[in-house]
């Protein structure tokens, strides 16, 4: 396996890990967090639910 393609590997394995879905949710909010921000509105308040929804989405029993 070349070093690019371990690269590439281990940074998909830490940056999303086991949950995607997770993954995809922080950087939705991030997004989010920027768009308001952008505009010049106070965008702080949008991480602390977020984070609480991503959590709980995290921690729901797996589907059988």
């Amino acid at each position: 396996m070349s070093w690019l393609a371990s690269a590439t590997r281990w940074l998909w394995d830490f940056l999303v890990g086991d949950d995607p879905i997770t993954a995809v949710g922080v950087v939705a909010a991030l997004a989010l967090t920027a768009l308001i921000a952008s505009t010049g509105t106070v965008a702080w308040w949008v991480m602390p639910p977020a984070v609480l929804a991503l959590l709980a989405l995290s921690l729901r029993p797996p589907a059988r």
